[in-house]
């Protein structure tokens, strides 16, 4: 399996301007049902960061993975140990729980094979491989099972 993996793949100019527009939509409350805008404190500036996501929901629990690895957002999650879903006027308030490396693969799976169209260019294995293709793959992609606070 490909160890290089970069810990960060950064946006092109291009996916920086489509996700702050889609973004922008996303918080109106525009998108699909698994859209939200995630929201979260910066560890230095305190100031609010929001990014748009692909929530993924499991077995009756919410799952949030950085497909392009450790982003600012993962890092100022993880500082603050919570973050906030919007969608149009309504806000959710979650803990993060950091998934084990045995959790962490059945997840990225799932969230490949769901949303395949958006994220399999952060992946080097195809949607639709089998668990044991992500084995490897699971210390470059944080995860975490959201917890509503």
């Amino acid at each position: 399996m490909n160890s290089s993996l970069p810990a960060f793949r950064a946006p092109n100019p291009v996916e920086r301007v489509f996700n702050r527009v889609f973004g922008f939509l996303v918080g109106l409350g525009l998108g699909f049902s698994y859209n939200y805008l995630l929201e979260v404190r910066g560890r230095k500036s305190g100031k609010l960061y929001s990014t748009p996501i692909d929530l993924l929901e499991l077995g009756g629990k919410r799952f949030l993975v950085a497909p392009r690895g450790r982003a600012q957002w993962v890092r100022n999650a993880e500082a603050a140990g919570e973050i906030t879903l919007k969608k149009g006027s309504t806000r959710q308030r979650f803990r993060l729980r950091p998934l084990s490396e045995v959790e962490k693969a059945k997840i990225l799976k799932a969230y490949l094979d769901r949303f395949k169209r958006e994220v399999q260019s952060y992946f080097p294995v195809p949607a639709g491989s089998p668990p044991e293709a992500f084995r490897e793959l699971t210390q470059h992609y944080p995860a975490f099972e959201l917890i509503p606070l």
